[in-house]
């Protein structure tokens, strides 16, 4: 069952993604989440009424095996951004090294302040570490909308570009597909990454 302590981490873990790309987009010279008020980590100004609370609440509700949710994504103005293309892929790649970053400072507290896993902070921060590491994974993905395909775009042939970011409409029902059908492309590499960091 899905814990109070586990909501609440996600949430706090997907509005510090979106503030990363914020962040960033503003250090590569677009302050058009600035000026939307984005660049903050006030919950409120990240939180999506749909996809931050009815959705993930109404699979938790039905017992769904798979749980997802995301905040509203940060606007960002593509001719503002200097690098263009690889600038995106900067600020796409920011929101997963936000949540790189919290895993790896609840990681090493585990280590060093809470006495180990077998202490209950150190079970505690254990959840932090697993969030934020799925959500990393997750947003890594290379499906539009998510950050994985603004990063893979840069890549690919410009005549591949339009076709590719065209499937973004289908994009939630892929996800959807792929979590219920193979939530092993998550799985393995999160087992990975949490057992070299715990």
């Amino acid at each position: 069952m899905i814990s109070l302590f586990q909501i609440i981490i996600f949430l706090l873990s997907a509005i510090l993604h979106e503030y990363g790309h914020a962040w960033m987009a503003m250090r590569l010279g677009d302050d058009t989440a600035e000026r939307a008020g984005r660049l903050t980590l006030n919950p409120l100004a990240h939180l999506d009424l749909f996809g931050s609370l009815l959705l993930p609440g109404i699979l938790i509700l039905t017992g769904s095996p798979v749980v997802f949710g995301y905040a509203k994504p940060v606007p960002i103005n593509l001719h503002n951004l200097r690098g263009g293309l690889a600038g995106q892929a900067k600020v796409a790649l920011a929101g997963p090294a936000a949540n790189l970053l919290l895993a790896l400072a609840a990681a090493g507290s585990i280590r060093y302040l809470a006495g180990g896993l077998i202490s209950e902070w150190g079970q505690l921060l254990a959840v932090v570490v697993l969030i934020n590491l799925v959500l990393m994974v997750f947003n890594l993905l290379p499906i539009p909308p998510l950050d994985g395909s603004k990063i893979l775009v840069t890549i690919l042939p410009k005549s591949w570009r339009y076709s590719y970011l065209a499937t973004e409409r289908w994009g939630f029902f892929i996800l959807l597909a792929i979590m219920l059908t193979w939530p092993e492309l998550l799985y393995y590499p999160v087992s990975w990454l949490l057992s070299i960091l715990l």
